[in-house]
């Protein structure tokens, strides 16, 4: 008998593969069971129902973007604020990040049709990064308030690039435009 965790993980992984293949918004649970090569009720079991299927593809799909997933982690560290806010987005725009951030506006599209079935998802977004960029504001000395105004400025700025990455805009320029706006922040 195998062991129904290493099962659920090998059904998580093919089901983050054909996310990244295929995105959401068409998704039927049929569908992915077909891809996957199960069925809808071994789906069921492990997920229970199709939502914390994708919920749950969607998190590993993440996982697969190290990159992504940690860019972040590096604004407290030692160098000038700017610069670490450039790097965190140069992690953000990374090539092999592009596959995640189609699907990332994929799933904000489909959330903002649908807030409610999307809550989770859009209070995680709207908030998470804001709140880390912020802290790294406030570390440098910007008063609460204005850490906060700051940091949700640098995640719409970071939003904005992303937009206008995936549409073609030159990496260069985009991280020339990121470079000046930083530069600007008070």
């Amino acid at each position: 008998m195998s062991d129904p965790t290493s099962e659920r993980q090998r059904l998580l992984s093919l089901v983050a593969d054909h996310i990244l293949a295929s995105g959401v918004s068409g998704l039927t649970l049929r569908g992915v069971s077909r891809a996957v090569g199960s069925n809808n009720r071994m789906l069921l079991y492990y997920f229970e129902s199709k939502e914390q299927l994708i919920a749950a593809g969607l998190a590993e799909v993440h996982v697969r973007f190290p990159r992504l997933r940690h860019a972040l982690d590096g604004l407290h560290g030692t160098a000038p604020l700017p610069d670490r806010l450039h790097e965190a987005w140069r992690d953000i725009a990374a090539p092999e990040n592009v596959p995640f951030l189609r699907l990332f506006f994929e799933v904000f599209g489909l959330a903002a049709h649908d807030p409610d079935r999307y809550r989770a998802f859009l209070d995680t977004v709207g908030t998470d990064a804001v709140t880390r960029v912020a802290a790294a504001f406030e570390a440098d000395g910007a008063a609460p308030d204005v850490a906060q105004r700051l940091g949700t400025e640098v995640v719409a700025l970071w939003r904005g690039l992303q937009f206008a990455l995936l549409s073609g805009a030159a990496p260069e320029a985009l991280d020339a435009v990121h470079r000046a706006a930083v530069a600007r922040l008070r």
